[in-house]
């Protein structure tokens, strides 16, 4: 049976984000183990003071079973807003945190090369903004999702299956809402099996 950990970068308690999370996790729940992470119910400095190697950092409870999940997980889903162009401090910070050498990836010694130590998993993204989808990918390029996507995720050996984007969420009326989250809830279906 596959592993889904979905992850909720966003760091409000009541948000689209999170009923992304629970559609998602409705559609793969009866095929998939899922597990589900909200980083604002997490305890944990989003600064990173310390070493970035894992061996020399001390982490938080949260953030070491956060890593023992996204261990295990085979798919890892991540939902979160666009905030000025890009994802939410609390989400960058739980990234920086985890993502350590000795975790996510390790250099090789006398290399430029590294290892990638999260091969082997895939990832699905999905975000929500205020502007409209074609203006992000158009005139900011999708700049975090790119760097999102080869400069952590691939970096680490982790592959990305897709990206969703749900776009002009201000203006957007409950039966587009609820069409987004029946999709996402499908989604989480087919990515389950």
């Amino acid at each position: 049976m596959k592993t889904i950990l979905i992850i909720n970068g966003n760091p409000k308690e009541h948000s689209l984000s999170k009923s992304i999370v629970d559609s998602y996790k409705k559609g793969a729940e009866n095929a998939a183990k899922v597990e589900v992470l909200h980083l604002n119910e997490l305890t944990f400095n989003i600064n990173q003071t310390g070493p970035l190697k894992l061996e020399e950092n001390v982490l938080e409870a949260s953030l070491i079973h956060a890593q023992n999940l996204i261990k295990i997980a085979d798919h890892i889903v991540w939902v979160y807003p666009i905030w000025w162009g890009g994802m939410p401090a609390l989400l960058k910070g739980f990234i920086d945190r985890t993502f350590l050498s000795g975790y996510a990836f390790q250099y090789r010694t006398g290399s430029q090369f590294w290892d990638k130590l999260l091969s082997g998993k895939t990832s699905r993204i999905i975000v929500t903004m205020d502007a409209p989808i074609w203006y992000f990918r158009l005139f900011l390029n999708s700049h975090s999702i790119k760097q999102f996507k080869k400069s952590i995720l691939n970096f680490c050996g982790i592959k990305v299956k897709g990206v969703s984007y749900f776009g002009q969420v201000r203006s957007k009326k409950e039966p587009e809402i609820t069409a987004f989250l029946s999709k996402m809830q499908e989604l989480g279906k087919s990515e389950s099996i």
